[in-house]
């Protein structure tokens, strides 16, 4: 019997910090649903078990190393997709930080500048250099933001991270009205506590004197009892608004946190 064909055959998606966590996942359903997919990360090796998982499924990849902050990077990396595969349907912008959660008298000017980069510049720079791309023939843009910064302001010391994940919603809905005429849509996800290893990229540093006291109930994740959601949970979300399901959605945030951000906000 004929495999049926997968909701996004013959689509060409581009995924950044591809090889972790939420973007690992996505890139994987993608690439189960018939997409090729551009996998985006730092360096080549930290890929390496993204393509494994792909592969292993008959799938195709690129793998592109590159700092999503850095122009020269960004350009050479969206040159690879048409040059190797002429084309480009869904970007995914979901490489991040967390970067130094801090009191705002103790972060450093360089501490903050890194995390504006990486998450503000670096999401601007993927989705203006895509947009080429995307415009022969329209796609779907997707954004990672956050719980932080949208709904949940009690987490002290995390205002640089949450100023990136504010502003990454407000940039969504800018371009998915400058970018609708071209068939272009743009929407956000925006994950509570999902099961990654972004935490590796969290400096906490003197937060308990400035940290306001705040009460929850046991369990602060209500739909679960207080567990992560997982990466794949995300992962079929993206899926949905990079697909034709969802081809009148464009400038919506979407949370996907169990219900934590209306217990916390």
């Amino acid at each position: 019997m004929k495999k049926p064909a997968g909701e996004l055959t013959g689509k060409v998606a581009l995924v950044t910090g591809a090889g972790s966590g939420i973007g690992k996942a996505t890139a994987i359903v993608f690439a189960r649903e018939g997409a090729k997919v551009a996998l985006l990360d730092r360096t080549e090796e930290s890929l390496e078990k993204t393509v494994e998982e792909i592969e292993a499924l008959g799938g195709h990849t690129l793998k592109i190393s590159a700092d999503i902050s850095f122009v020269p990077d960004m350009e050479r990396a969206l040159a690879t997709i048409a040059e190797q595969w002429g084309t480009l349907d869904i970007v995914f912008a979901n490489a991040g930080i967390n970067g130094v959660w801090a009191p705002l008298e103790d972060l450093q000017p360089e501490e903050w500048d890194r995390t504006i980069n990486i998450n503000l510049r670096g999401t601007f720079l993927t989705v203006k250099y895509a947009i080429p791309l995307l415009k022969k023939k329209g796609g779907a843009i997707v954004i990672t933001a956050s719980v932080n910064g949208t709904r949940i302001f009690s987490n002290t010391g995390a205002t640089a991270y949450s100023c990136t994940k504010a502003a990454q919603l407000a940039f969504a809905k800018m371009a998915a009205l400058e970018l609708a005429k071209y068939k272009i849509r743009v929407n956000v996800v925006c994950p509570g506590a999902i099961d990654t290893n972004i935490e590796e990229s969290t400096e906490e540093r003197n937060l308990t004197k400035e940290k306001e006291p705040v009460d929850f109930p046991e369990g602060k994740i209500p739909l679960t009892n207080g567990k992560p959601g997982q990466s794949e949970q995300v992962a079929q979300l993206v899926l949905f608004l990079s697909s034709a399901k969802a081809s009148h959605i464009t400038g919506t945030p979407v949370w996907i946190d169990g219900a934590e951000s209306l217990l916390m906000g």
